[in-house]
This record gives structure tokens, C-alpha cells and sequence, in this order.
């Protein structure tokens, strides 16, 4: 008799580095709220229910003010490749 032997396969859920709170269309700029720290030159993936590609953080602001890396909880803006919207997830690409 041969006993069969099943796998569980475990799925690593990746969890949302920010979420996106605006969208500045003119300006091309999403006010993204991080809930981990993020540097300048990360890679972020955006992800929403229309929305969905990935860019280098080239720069961001906090108050007008050109930052290097944004804290925990702070919403910054950041100059994107494409348009956002409010609620899209933010991940950090790996």
C-alpha cells in the first residue's frame, strides 16, 4: 500500500509598504503614506484596482521640502511614472 503524502504549499502575502491618499494630476504627483521607512532609489509597485507598474523613487517632498528617506507613518509626495489613485497599495520591490 502506498501512502500518499500531501504538500502545503505557503503563500507569503506580501504586505502594503504605504497606500496612496492623492493623486496631483498636473503635477503627476502621488501623497503616498508609508507605514515602514522608504529610502530614495527604492523600487515601489503600485497596485490598485486600475493600477498596476512599478518605478525607481527619483525624489520626494515632505512639506515642500526635498527629503532623502520617509519615516513610518509620514505621507510624502513623490513624482510618478504613471497616474495613481486614492487607495492603491504601495510595495516595496525586492
Amino acid at each position: 500500500m502506498v501512502k500518499k503524502t500531501t504538500k502545503k504549499v505557503v503563500v507569503k502575502e506580501e504586505k502594503p509598504a504605504g497606500v496612496v491618499t492623492h493623486y496631483y494630476g498636473g503635477l503627476e504627483v502621488g501623497i503616498i503614506k508609508f507605514n515602514k521607512p522608504v529610502k530614495v532609489g527604492a523600487e515601489i509597485k503600485f497596485k490598485g484596482a486600475t493600477t498596476d507598474f512599478s518605478q525607481k523613487i527619483k525624489s520626494m517632498q515632505y512639506d515642500r521640502q526635498e527629503i532623502d528617506s520617509a519615516k513610518k507613518g509620514q505621507e510624502v509626495g513623490i513624482k510618478v511614472d504613471d497616474k495613481v489613485r486614492e487607495g492603491d497599495e504601495v510595495f516595496l520591490v525586492e
